[in-house]
């Protein structure tokens, strides 16, 4: 299996985890570790094939480092997400007193 298999297949069963973990779980923070998640699995992607790229399809001189700039854009969106999900989880543990999603059928104050 060539190293690039290899990373692909562990991003796979990542984001398979993180997509169990998003359908089967009723703790709010829990679902918010499952996005997290899979978004890591879809950096893993980006890195792999950056790392794995042909070496003779782009000029030698000016290295491209597009891998890495999506993979800190996505860390930038997946820090902002988290800072958000986990303020709205605590304003409205506030009101409830329970993270559960399934006790959550209104949203009003």
């Amino acid at each position: 299996m060539t190293p690039l298999a290899m990373m692909l297949t562990l991003s796979s069963v990542l984001f398979a985890l993180g997509l169990l973990a998003v359908l089967t779980r009723r703790n709010a923070i829990l679902v918010l570790v499952g996005i997290e998640l899979m978004l890591n699995a879809a950096n893993l992607n980006f890195i792999a094939f950056w790392a794995f790229d042909s070496p003779g399809a782009h000029n030698a001189a000016e290295p491209v480092l597009s891998g890495p700039m999506f993979v800190m854009f996505s860390i930038a969106i997946a820090a902002a997400e988290a800072a958000v999900g986990l303020a709205i989880i605590l304003m409205v543990f506030r009101h409830t007193r329970s993270t559960d999603l399934n006790k959550l059928d209104s949203l009003h104050g």
